[in-house]
């Protein structure tokens, strides 16, 4: 069990499990708002509490792409970005993916350019959704925490070999201090165990191609085999939840069910919304409505079976994007969760709440009006209400 409590924002939460994991080798590029957690990170290089190389970089662009050169070297590797930082990356984050590279990246989110904005929205990371990375989404400081550490044994299991990016809301989660519970240093180091490539590039004994031109003759195939990984992932995320769960007392699966089990209406989302959404479902509860909320943890590989089975028994669902879907059918999350319940017997509306972009606060209120659109049957299924915005 834990035995040390601390007082950390996100970002220093997210600096201390990379403390603690130790990492070969650490690019980086400062953007806000995670700058503050590879500041942090510095400050133990410069002080020699890791060993990490750790490489200043010149863009977001170059720091992904040391990462899988050192990654594909044989090395433990492991980055942050935000918003902007991520696009700049966005060649080489599909070559890590493909080249089978399990880099670990913190993302705290920010909402896209232009106009500029440094506050928190999901446009970031649900513009990667599809590149072939395994997605944890965080809540609070300690999922911050826990998640990074168990991402790297997710990423370098033998059956996944995946990158993985572990989400925390900037300034939401990543300036905001938190009682953290944290392991001691042996504990992580024994957790996350030591790296053991399977094809390092530097092994010149067994010699090794990577990023090889790759046209019509194994191209699919080689896609075919990245899809069936993310598939595996499932069950590598829930096995690393349940060990990590023997160990503190914390075990995480691919999603967090709050009072749905006998739930009539029930609101899905990522990130900190879930703890706002879990404080208006508390409050509707005392007056008799059955209020749930399902806080998805993985969004990749996405838990479809799973979440229709837990979702299929309520009367109407409600899911809060942070990210806008620009006329398509509802935003990211959406599309996933109605896909999944299409299946549905009887079928469960799904009704969509695009919210908080470029960091606009969303409060007990407006996730209590949600609730009440779903038990008037007001629902939103083919273009998003957008729950808080000036009209």
């Amino acid at each position: 069990m834990p035995n040390t409590v601390k007082a950390l924002t996100g970002n220093e939460a997210g600096a201390e499990a990379l403390r603690q994991i130790d990492p070969d080798v650490v690019p980086a590029y400062p953007i806000t708002p995670q700058t503050e957690l590879m500041q942090k990170f510095s400050d133990f290089v410069s002080d020699g509490k890791v060993k990490t190389e750790m490489i200043l970089v010149e863009s977001e662009h170059s720091a992904m792409s040391a990462c899988i050169g050192a990654e594909a070297a044989g090395v433990r590797v492991m980055t942050a970005t935000s918003a902007n930082g991520l696009a700049l990356m966005w060649e080489v984050v599909y070559i890590a993916a493909s080249l089978r590279l399990p880099i670990v990246m913190s993302v705290v989110n920010r909402a896209l350019s232009g106009p500029i904005n440094i506050h928190c929205d999901h446009s970031d990371s649900m513009g990667c959704r599809d590149s072939g990375w395994i997605q944890i989404y965080g809540e609070n400081s300690q999922e911050v925490y826990d998640n990074l550490v168990q991402a790297v044994r997710v990423a370098e299991h033998p059956d996944v070999l995946l990158p993985v990016m572990t989400t925390h809301d900037g300034f939401i989660i990543s300036h905001t201090m938190e009682r953290v519970e944290v392991l001691d240093d042996p504990e992580v180091k024994k957790f996350v165990g030591v790296r053991n490539p399977l094809h390092p590039l530097l092994d010149t004994a067994h010699p090794v191609t990577y990023g090889p031109l790759d046209l019509q003759d194994y191209y699919f195939e080689h896609k075919k085999q990245q899809a069936e990984a993310m598939k595996r992932a499932k069950e590598v995320i829930l096995s690393v939840g349940r060990e990590y769960g023997k160990l503190t007392g914390r075990e995480y699966g691919l999603f967090d069910e709050y009072l749905t089990a006998d739930a009539d209406f029930v609101i899905v989302a990522l990130g900190s919304t879930a703890g706002t959404a879990k404080a208006a479902a508390d409050g509707l509860r005392a007056k008799g409505m059955k209020a749930g909320v399902l806080k998805l943890r993985v969004f990749r590989p996405f838990p479809a079976t799973e979440l229709a089975r837990a979702l299929g028994q309520a009367k109407a669902i409600g899911v809060l994007d942070r990210s806008e879907g620009f006329s398509g059918i509802g935003g990211p999350l959406f599309q996933e969760v109605r896909s999944a319940l299409y299946d549905a017997s009887p079928r469960v509306p799904v009704s969509n709440y695009v919210y908080g972009l470029g960091g606009r606060d969303i409060n007990i209120e407006m996730i209590e009006s949600v609730y009440a659109d779903l038990k008037n049957k007001k629902f939103y299924e083919r273009e998003a209400c957008h729950l808080g915005v000036r009209e």
